[in-house]
């Protein structure tokens, strides 16, 4: 068998044996091939313990011995190869003296074929990217494009004018004309509502609203504001008018006569409650010539107002007093002015408005606020009697004895011409049941001074009429 140490390098790791010249190492041990690295690291290589070789290498012929030690060891079927051929697998050298190998590769796990559930989390993988890439361009391309998710609606109807008749309608017709009043008094501040009578800048509202006022400001439903001065007030009919000055373009609302109003006409009330100004409340009318007394703080029943009120259900708060309450066709049929509530000892009485409001009729209204703005008192229709507000029975009884120990009935006065003695229970005022003397006074004050009533009298058990014409007296 070939000896190949003439054609491969010399190993690093041999150790010169004893007793061997450098003659006999460089006959022995070839040179290194270049670029090997051998040059290097013989010198540095750790001596192993080596067997005594005395003999040169046996020439690169043959060996002749099959016991003669040889300097390598090759497989016994190894080919050999000829002198122009190189070797077509070099053997691997090794340390014949060492226990251990020369050295270890560590060419890491043997590599396998991918498994199962590595392509599908690959494959899953791939595709949350894939998804969330497209999602995304595609919002930014949705944004960049400019286009917008639109959903249908019907075009057109919300551009037409409302009917004038509608609520929508008389709200707009009349909201120009409705003011929210801001009154600063002694005993704090509150809020009512006005509206505007004519182009001089005259407000009518509730005296309540002003009867303490020492600074009164007007807002508009356009938001400017303007001080306001007092004209004149009367607690009895609780109207009151103020004035603005320097205000142009004044939408005065138009009047229309309370008398025509039906039960269940349809109706609008405009206020301010709470402080919420160009509130636009609806309803109808409930009720009509509905005897109604508001105020008595005073205790001495100066400041007590009576009313023939219209009822209404259109919601009415605080803040809504001295606004206006309009017909189908935006004219001004009462002044809105009190509510009832639910009883105070009631455990579920509910504040504000319950459906119980009440409002001035406009033609009582108009008459005081004429004769404030001329004169800057209003009159109030009278009889010429004291009447007994004790009296628990049924209708208006006259008192036995006046003011003051004055007679009850007052001499040359419009009662005593038309025959009403002391005692005397009235009935009925124009063929209207009258069941107290709060009622009376009321109905007498639907009146204008001057105007002629027929009174049903109860004398002694006997029932009798009699005809009177309502005299006048001054305002508080």
């Amino acid at each position: 068998m070939a000896d190949r140490q003439q054609t491969d390098p010399a190993p690093q790791w041999w150790s010169r044996p004893e007793g061997t010249t450098e003659e006999g190492r460089r006959e022995a041990v070839p040179a290194p091939r270049p670029g090997t690295g051998g040059e290097d690291h013989v010198q540095d290589a750790a001596p192993a313990p080596a067997p005594d070789v005395s003999a040169p290498a046996a020439p690169s012929s043959d060996v002749s011995a099959p016991d003669e030690q040889a300097t390598d060891v090759s497989a016994p079927d190894e080919p050999v190869p000829t002198p122009d051929e190189p070797a077509a697998f070099p053997a691997v050298r090794y340390d014949p003296w060492g226990a251990e190998p020369l050295q270890v590769v560590d060419r890491g796990r043997t590599p396998r074929g991918i498994r199962l559930w590595q392509v599908v989390a690959i494959s899953l993988g791939t595709a949350l990217l894939a998804g969330g890439t497209g999602g995304y361009l595609g919002v930014l391309a949705e944004r960049q494009s400019g286009t917008r998710l639109e959903l249908p609606q019907a075009a057109g109807a919300a551009d037409r004018g409302r009917a004038p008749e509608s609520v929508a309608g008389i709200a707009a017709t009349a909201l120009p004309g409705v003011v929210t009043l801001h009154v600063r008094g002694t005993k704090g501040s509150g809020t009512g509502t006005g509206f505007v009578l004519d182009p001089q800048g005259h407000i009518l509202t509730n005296n309540h609203v002003v009867a303490d006022s020492q600074e009164i400001t007007v807002t508009f439903s356009t938001g400017e504001s303007v001080t306001a001065e007092l004209v004149g007030r009367d607690s009895g009919y609780d109207l009151a008018v103020v004035k603005v000055s320097g205000v142009r373009g004044l939408r005065p609302l138009s009047l229309g006569n309370s008398d025509n109003v039906e039960v269940g006409d349809p109706v609008v009330a405009i206020g301010a409650p709470f402080d919420l100004s160009n509130t636009v409340t609806a309803g109808i009318i409930s009720a009509t010539g509905r005897p109604v007394t508001a105020g008595g703080d005073k205790g001495d029943g100066s400041d007590i107002s009576y009313v023939d009120a219209l009822q209404t259900d259109a919601p009415i708060n605080p803040g809504n007093s001295g606004g206006p309450l309009l017909d189908a066709k935006a004219h001004v049929v009462g002044i809105n002015s009190a509510i009832r509530g639910a009883d105070k000892e009631d455990p579920t009485r509910q504040g504000g408005s319950i459906g119980l409001g009440f409002a001035i009729p406009v033609n009582q209204g108009k008459r005081v606020a004429e004769e404030i703005i001329r004169t800057g008192r209003a009159t109030h229709p009278v009889i010429g009697v004291t009447l007994d507000m004790d009296y628990s029975g049924d209708g208006a009884r006259v008192g036995d004895k006046g003011e003051d120990g004055k007679p009850s009935v007052v001499a040359d006065g419009p009662g005593a011409r038309a025959g009403i003695r002391a005692g005397d229970v009235i009935t009925k005022v124009d063929g209207q049941r009258v069941r107290g003397g709060d009622e009376l006074i009321i109905k007498i004050r639907a009146h204008r001074p001057g105007d002629p009533l027929t009174l049903t009298v109860l004398r002694a058990g006997r029932e009798s009429t009699l005809k009177v014409v309502l005299g006048s007296a001054n305002g508080s």
